[in-house]
């Protein structure tokens, strides 16, 4: 799967997924209720997902570790704040937070209310099933249970594998890779506070039992009925590969190295078991490994070796590669060809290309034919490509669907592709397209709250350099005077990340009570393709604050809300452009709600000791080795540019053992703000100026990984 293949690429962003009930990542099925993560299940394997809906660039992606709990690392992360500074600095905002969010409890309570209201009718879906053979595997609630395909729903169900049997009761289930011959089970394990996973490798069978268990773990997949690959992980990094053995004679051996930090390595099963695929990918190049299934101790053998600029990704089909590529003009992706035996880059045969401004979303590879996912002008297509009859047949899916979600497919000479289609205030409602019979059906689904009476628009807005940029909006088509409305608007714009738009009970309330909602799809994400993205980055980075501004501009010009009624949200490096427009232009807005944002671009980019630095240079810059670059960042870095003036009120959620987003940089963040909004204050107190709420909450446990939902609820 093209999502489980890119999600080494996309794991090691800021970007940041507490939220995100339902996301899409390759092949996933349900939601699962008790950590809202969902669970992907291809070819006999089942893994929970935290990448972005809609994303391209899954691999590095928020699959967040877990496993043990890693501490903050003050010393290394406080070298301009001291310790002491630091630790009254924490216990300053922990009391500031307690006092302010006590005014605030009757409110709480009936939001609260009113989202487990929601939740109950839109997340009461059954796990996704693996069947291989006869069998059926499934997770619910920490456990794994299997039972024969004839006896599933009459409740004959054994358990495999439990959380709490084996003490991890604070830990849910990442991912599952069962071996071909169902003689092991592989399972990931990982905590809420951690960014590492352990995977536990059980042999099944009358008396389940521990055969190994080992720590630090990113992704895994079986070569063999009895040999496993995996990738270890450490400080945000995976770049050693290894390969260890079931059989009479058990070892474990290093069999990859990747020397380049800017790397990350992650390992993948092609759809049809043939190939186990060691990616190594920075965020703009990649090299793939072979290893073949039926050879699994000979050495790895190379694709293509790495070309700067180009990625691509591997899929294998009749003794053929398929590769997913951004090779050749224009540097957007296109699906090639070649023989395994002569890989290289001089013998890939073009099989099919992306139109313009065309997002990826994902590809799914069947025996004869694959699918790809797509995002085109803001409405979702399915593009089915035949290898048989060599042709192309596009379907226009339902104008309200934002986000794919994929399920899984076992085998991939099954006859229909199952999906969920979803928006931000629509719960996911199943399709499934059908090779045989061509078309497209609906499922039927179980009653939820739907709302009938949301109105979805797309605008464009002009940008100060003519390009028009795509805004979705939703609101009460029943509302009357919008301009009176509140709104909140939803900026990203890094990495090449679309903007998260699966389903959110919170957003389905405030439609109810009369908010609008815009999504603001402005360059640096990847709603419009790679080339987006490249015009939004390093030393384009200015543009997508441009296109910020221009698509609030637009907004109220057309009678959407104003300024007064106007709040604006952001995650993690979502934060980069929010923060930055508060400081150009905060009469546009009334509030901000940042959670977990990266605010203090300049400084952590001067440290090449933190995890994430160097491998983030591709989307930043390089200010230690560029004068030129260190200028451009610090002429839109939040923090660098906090000014006397008046602000909007802002609200804050940080996290002390997020390693992604160091939590020193927000609290030089926020003092910097207070200060600048108090001094305006006092300067123009007889013009009976406002002064800003400025309201960090800073949680000791939590990080950039997904919560369960009732710590979700309860933020």
């Amino acid at each position: 799967k093209l999502q489980n293949l890119l999600q080494g690429l996309s794991f090691s962003f800021r970007y940041y997924s507490k939220h995100n009930h339902l996301q899409t990542v390759g092949l996933y099925s349900k939601i699962k209720e008790k950590n809202c993560h969902t669970l992907d299940c291809s070819g006999g394997t089942c893994t929970h997902r935290t990448v972005p809906p809609g994303s391209i660039l899954p691999w590095r992606f928020f699959s967040c570790k877990e496993g043990t709990k890693i501490p903050f690392k003050r010393k290394q992360n406080t070298s301009i704040i001291s310790e002491l500074l630091y630790k009254n600095l924490l216990k300053s905002e922990q009391e500031n937070w307690n006092d302010i969010s006590s005014r605030y409890k009757a409110m709480t309570k009936r939001i609260k209310k009113k989202l487990q209201e929601l939740h109950s009718y839109t997340f009461n879906l059954e796990s996704p099933r693996i069947r291989i053979g006869g069998n059926v595997y499934f997770e619910e609630n920490g456990c794994v249970f299997l039972s024969k395909a004839d006896d599933v729903d009459e409740g004959n169900v054994d358990i495999v594998f439990s959380t709490e049997d084996l003490g991890f009761s604070d830990a849910f289930i990442q991912r599952i890779r069962i071996s071909p011959d169902q003689r092991y089970m592989a399972v990931s394990l990982k905590s809420e506070n951690s960014e590492e996973a352990t995977c536990v490798i059980m042999k099944l069978g009358h008396f389940p039992v521990v055969e190994k268990v080992i720590p630090n773990v990113f992704s895994f997949e079986w070569a063999t009925n009895d040999v496993l690959y995996y990738t270890s992980q450490k400080n945000l990094k995976c770049q050693n590969v290894f390969m260890t053995t079931f059989t009479n004679q058990k070892h474990t051996k290093l069999v990859y190295t990747e020397p380049d930090t800017r790397f990350f390595v992650d390992i993948y099963c092609t759809k049809d078991r043939r190939f186990l695929t060691i990616n190594s990918n920075s965020k703009t190049t990649s090299e793939v490994w072979l290893v073949d299934c039926r050879h699994p101790f000979k050495l790895p053998a190379l694709v293509q070796a790495r070309t700067k600029g180009v990625i691509y990704h591997i899929e294998h089909r009749n003794d053929e590669l398929y590769i997913l590529t951004t090779y050749g003009e224009p540097a957007e992706y296109k699906l090639m060809k070649a023989p395994v035996a002569s890989s290289g880059m001089e013998n890939w045969q073009l099989v099919y290309a992306l139109e313009e401004k065309t997002k990826l979303v994902d590809l799914e590879m069947f025996s004869d034919r694959c699918i790809m996912f797509l995002k085109n002008a803001g409405h979702l297509y399915l593009n089915v490509i035949s290898f048989v009859s060599h042709s192309v047949q596009s379907i226009k899916l339902p104008a309200w669907a934002c986000e794919f979600g994929l399920e899984s497919h076992p085998e991939h000479t099954t006859s229909t592709c199952y999906f969920q289609l979803t928006s931000p205030v629509h719960p996911p409602k199943r399709f499934a397209y059908s090779f045989k019979e061509n078309n497209l059906i609906e499922q039927a689904v179980q009653e939820v709250p739907i709302i009938t009476n949301c109105q979805t628009t797309r605008l464009l807005a002009k940008s100060k350099d003519e390009t028009l940029v795509p805004i979705t909006v939703f609101h009460n088509m029943n509302s009357k005077e919008l301009h009176r409305k509140p709104l909140l608007v939803h900026v990203y714009g890094a990495y090449g990340i679309d903007l998260n738009m699966s389903f959110k009970e919170e957003k389905m309330m405030l439609i109810e009570e009369g908010w609008i909602l815009a999504y603001c799809h402005v360059r640096g994400g990847g709603e419009l393709g790679l080339s987006w993205h490249k015009d939004g980055c390093q030393q384009n980075k200015l543009k997508g604050l441009h296109d910020l501004k221009a698509c609030i501009m637009l907004l109220h010009e057309l009678g959407f809300s104003q300024p007064k009624y106007t709040a604006l949200a952001a995650a993690s490096a979502g934060g980069v452009l929010a923060g930055a427009l508060c400081n150009t232009d905060p009469e546009l807005i009334r509030a901000m709600v940042l959670q977990a944002p990266f605010v203090d671009v300049l400084n952590t980019m001067m440290k090449t000791h933190l995890p994430l630095t160097t491998e983030e240079q591709e989307e930043w810059g390089n200010p230690l080795a560029d004068e030129k670059c260190m200028k451009y960042i610090k002429s839109y870095c939040p923090y660098q540019n906090i000014k006397t003036q008046c602000y909007p009120s802002v609200f804050i959620t940080a996290y002390e053992n997020d390693q992604r987003i160091p939590l020193t940089g927000v609290l030089r963040y926020v003092q910097k703000l207070r200060k600048a909004a108090l001094d305006h204050a006092s300067r123009t107190s007889k013009k009976g100026n406002r002064i800003p709420n400025i309201i960090l909450h800073i949680q000791a446990t939590g990080s950039h990984c997904d919560s369960p939902w009732e710590d979700s609820l309860n933020e």
